[in-house]
């Protein structure tokens, strides 16, 4: 059945191209929306540029009538209609609901809505669309339907791990072992791997018995981990099979994407900058470690910075510089207090802590660039690193993957439930969009790993709190 669907400000500053995801049904615009869009049409960030593109898009569709009597909008029958709140309109809300208060506004559009359906008794159902959780809420205790903006979300309970396990006979394991890979057609599986997908095989008569794969798509057949089981990376190695499988991605340069997710302490960061260095710095595949990560506090903001874009971003990168010093420094004794994936070396100076960074951007090995900065760049030649990349939208993902230049492999670490922005939850989120739109590409990888490794402690109070 064909709907009205009411949409509020944060789904056209999200979406842009939300006014063409509602196929046959009908979309109202309340002008409090128009008159919103206005407002932000000036913001430099991301939600100007969204802002500018929702004006352009109303624009277009004026050339198809009047947007007050409702124009038709896209090939498959559906129509859109700018709809003033007036005052009789306001007169439904609750008391309670003070009248000239945007949310409020959008709010009695809606019921206007739902009560000529009531009356002329053909109008479709009205959906209020909105990603306010407060305004949903509202929406309900005044009897409308309301609902977030789901089409760019990701089921996080159903993200796709990246690794699986598959049963095996013996000499199948062998021949995966001897480097002849083994035919996924002869195997016992509900569904083929994903491309790059890690697939540990267990022994059908040992189970203790295992082995860790890869699944090649071009060839279709399990092949057995080059890398990560023959590259030292200095006092890094792998402490777990996801770690394992993440290290085995991170070295291939024929694995131009690779997506890290996981909660705190798994080594994501670690192991992306450890495999970033050996490659620039050992290997001379790219020219340079880039590294850059949202600029979002944990908590109440300290002000602006003074100084110059390296030390304004000094805070921001102080979690990059703690894992560089620990793979670059340190005496023996304190690599024995921190020595593998998820931890950093404790007793660093802040002066050794800079002398290592220092040391690496002189020898134009390492590059921290602001995300703000990043669009209209060609990145050519270079190991990109984006860290808490689950602080970003899709969009700025979307803008920071197409700067990628030809040679360059990027890598965007994080984890979905340590989000800091307000505009993003676990499910919508750019890193999680990121990780189901490539599922399956042979250019790209992912892997969430499951097991903290930076202290028991770290790892009891990320599975407790």
């Amino acid at each position: 059945m064909r709907k009205t669907f009411v949409l509020d400000t944060n789904v056209l500053l999200h979406d842009p191209a939300a006014l063409t995801r509602f196929e046959d049904n009908a979309i109202v615009i309340p002008i409090e929306v128009v008159e919103e869009i206005d407002r932000f049409k000036r913001d430099p960030a991301e939600k100007g540029r969204n802002a500018r593109q929702v004006s352009r898009l109303l624009d277009d569709l004026r050339a198809h009538g009047n947007l007050a009597d409702g124009v038709p909008n896209g090939d498959q029958g559906g129509t859109l209609k700018v709809v003033f709140c007036r005052a009789e309109t306001l007169a439904q809300l609750p008391p309670e609901l003070k009248a000239g208060n945007g949310d409020n506004n959008i709010l009695a559009v809606a019921l206007e809505a739902q009560r000529l359906e009531a009356v002329i008794g053909s109008q479709p159902p009205v959906v209020l669309v909105t990603k306010d959780t407060n305004l949903r809420i509202k929406a309900d205790a005044v009897g409308l339907i309301a609902q977030d903006y789901s089409t760019d979300k990701v089921a996080i309970d159903d993200l796709y791990p990246g690794v699986c396990e598959l049963w095996a006979r013996a000499e199948q394991m062998d021949q995966v072992k001897q480097g002849a890979g083994l035919s996924v057609d002869g195997l016992d599986l509900p569904a083929p791997p994903q491309a790059n997908e890690g697939v540990m095989l267990i022994d059908l008569a040992q189970p203790a018995h295992t082995l860790l794969s890869r699944f090649h798509a071009q060839t279709g057949t399990l092949q057995p981990l080059q890398r990560a089981q023959k590259v030292r990376l200095g006092r890094i190695q792998a402490r777990n099979r996801e770690q394992t499988f993440a290290l085995d991605l991170l070295l291939d340069p024929d694995i131009q994407l690779v997506t890290l997710v996981g909660k705190a302490g798994t080594g994501k960061t670690l192991l992306a900058l450890a495999a970033g260095l050996h490659q620039v710095a050992d290997e001379r595949l790219y020219e340079r470690l880039l590294v850059t990560r949202p600029v979002i506090a944990l908590g109440k903001e300290l002000g602006f910075l003074p100084g110059d874009l390296e030390e304004k971003m000094g805070p921001w990168m102080q979690p990059i510089i703690d894992n560089l010093d620990f793979l670059l420094g340190g005496s023996a004794e304190e690599a024995g207090r921190s020595n593998g994936p998820g931890g950093t070396g404790g007793g660093r100076s802040q002066r050794s802590q800079r002398g290592n960074w220092s040391d690496l951007k002189g020898m134009g090995l390492l590059e921290v660039e602001a995300i703000s900065y990043i669009r209209g760049r060609s990145i050519p030649r270079q190991f990109m690193v984006v860290d808490e990349a689950q602080n970003l939208t899709p969009h700025e993902v979307k803008t920071i993957v197409t700067r990628v230049g030809e040679g360059t492999k990027i890598v965007l670490t994080g984890d979905p439930y340590q989000i800091d922005n307000p505009y993003v939850d676990a499910e919508s989120n750019g890193l999680t969009w990121l990780v189901e739109r490539f599922k399956g590409q042979p250019l790209a990888g992912h892997v969430t790993l499951m097991r903290g490794e930076r202290s028991p402690l770290a790892e009891l109070a990320a599975n407790l709190l």
